[in-house]
């Protein structure tokens, strides 16, 4: 027999409301990210305007894609690759740790266009979400590790799972991908880790049987 502390003190249900609430949560603001993204595609996705606001590397100029390269795409199998890894990883990430993937969210978004800047080669254009999506896949999955939580642990094997191949996606392996932003959201995505890690309450701690029964032969000598 287990029992939840939190079904000693109060209603277990409310627990279940939150963890829907942050579900449902997650999951609404990663289907916005998604339309917003489709959206933009639509208007002027695979056209010649789109150019000056990628991430092109060594260029003051291309300093201004840090900041937009993650909206456009270059090709609709491009934004429909990533709007599934935004479903996937966002609303897992953002309901098992909503406060931490917010704040870990402009790291995240910094540290791709970043990487794609400093490591990629002059008159090249980085674009796409890709390197938002490895942050998150490397902040859920050094979360895990650095929290040891059931929810925690359960959340880095999904996603490796799904996404275990995103870790070798932050090497030079495969022509015309942009392993540089790759990369430098994989870095941000560690680092937000080690940042945020407390920044969400632990869940609330199974209480086994057998505890409860020592302490009532405890209160009873």
């Amino acid at each position: 027999m287990v029992l939840d502390e939190a079904a000693a003190p109060s209603d277990p249900r409310r627990q279940r409301r939150l963890d829907g609430g942050r579900l449902r949560r997650a999951l609404t603001c990663s289907l916005v990210a998604i339309l917003v993204i489709l959206g933009i595609h639509a208007l002027v996705g695979g056209s010649d305007a789109v150019a000056p606001f990628a991430v092109q590397p060594h260029t003051a100029s291309g300093l201004v894609g840090i900041l937009t390269a993650p909206l456009l795409h270059g090709s609709w199998d491009h934004v429909l690759s990533n709007s599934i890894a935004i479903l996937i990883l966002g609303t897992l990430a953002g309901s098992v740790y909503p406060r931490a993937s917010l704040r870990a969210l402009p790291l995240l978004w910094l540290g791709s266009g970043i990487g794609a800047w400093l490591l990629g080669h002059q008159g090249e254009h980085h674009l796409g979400a890709s390197g938002v999506t490895h942050g998150l896949m490397y902040l859920t999955l050094t979360l895990g590790i650095l929290r040891k939580e059931r929810s925690a642990v359960a959340a880095a094997m999904i996603v490796f799972l799904l996404y275990g191949g995103m870790v070798m996606a932050v090497l030079p392996l495969q022509e015309g991908v942009s392993w540089q932003s790759h990369l430098g959201g994989a870095i941000a995505g560690v680092v937000s880790a080690f940042l945020f890690r407390h920044a969400d309450p632990a869940p609330p701690r199974r209480i086994y049987s057998y505890e409860l029964e020592e302490d009532e032969e405890t209160g009873s000598e």
